[in-house]
């Protein structure tokens, strides 16, 4: 609970800069009626996205976002894996394509 109030903190720290992140549309998020609307951050998921490992290829076992950018654009112009990796790697990509990266810095080694 501690982490996840200190995550919170963080999160509102970087105000607007994480939010660029999470404005998304109706496609990706059924949930948000009106498309550009911010959508709050689920800390448990950034967390999980903080120490999610990638399970094949060259880069096995690095986690997603110290991915090198030109193999996260690779993905995102030859199509993202399906199910909740792809989803992962898709938010990689645009952590990575608007340099995010810093915010997850606190997180990697807890």
């Amino acid at each position: 609970m501690v982490l996840r109030n200190f995550l919170f903190k963080i999160l509102k720290g970087y105000g607007a800069g994480f939010n660029l992140l999470i404005v998304q549309d109706d496609v990706m998020n059924d949930e948000n009626k009106c498309p550009g609307t911010p959508v709050f951050p689920d800390p448990d998921s950034f967390l999980k996205l903080a120490r999610a490992k990638m399970p094949f290829g060259r880069y096995a076992g690095c986690l997603l976002v110290d991915l090198p950018e030109p193999y996260v654009v690779w993905f995102a112009q030859k199509g993202f894996p399906e199910g909740e990796l792809g989803e992962m790697l898709r938010a990689v990509y645009e952590i990575k394509v608007n340099g995010l990266e810093y915010l997850f810095k606190p997180f990697k080694n807890v």
